[in-house]
């Protein structure tokens, strides 16, 4: 991508900014990914500074019905999930996004499955089991707090 600001975007502004670049972006044909589950970083993000601090494999909290299905151009894959190949993308040196929510904490993520439970009664089942799985993700929220850090010490290679 052109210019030097510096950009992260999650679940939405990461299928947002891979369809405006010309990916691919619908319903995941396996349907939703919901809950705290694990990602896993791929070889090309052995080298990528604000990735390096992680582990191989971390939680993540996720919900989300759309995926980036096809990458566009110049997109990088650094992590994915058992459910989605391209849970982290980056696009040069100021760019990256997630489909999970690195904001999101475990009380954040039980609140939002209850919330799915009230709505969808018939599925409260399948969302109990999950509120069950639920727990911390301190790594996936230092990815945002990383990059934020960056950020403000002006550093525009995230």
């Amino acid at each position: 991508m052109a210019g030097s600001t510096p950009v992260f975007g999650a679940c939405y502004g990461h299928q947002l900014l891979a369809y405006a670049l010309g990916g691919k972006v619908d319903y995941h044909p396996d349907g939703m990914e919901l809950g705290t589950q694990a990602i896993e970083l791929l070889p090309a993000a052995a080298d990528d500074a604000l990735l390096t601090a992680l582990p191989r494999r971390f939680g993540a909290n996720l919900v989300h019905s759309q995926s980036v299905l096809t990458l566009p151009p110049g997109a990088t894959v650094l992590g994915r999930s058992a459910h989605d190949p391209h849970q982290i993308l980056r696009y040069g040196l100021n760019v990256i996004t997630t489909q999970f929510h690195p904001e999101f904490t475990a009380a954040i993520m039980r609140s939002y499955l209850v919330r799915m439970m009230a709505q969808e009664p018939k599925r409260c089942d399948n969302y109990q089991h999950l509120e069950g799985q639920i727990v911390a993700t301190p790594h996936s929220q230092s990815l945002l707090a990383r990059f934020v850090r960056r950020c403000l010490r002006g550093d525009v290679t995230v």
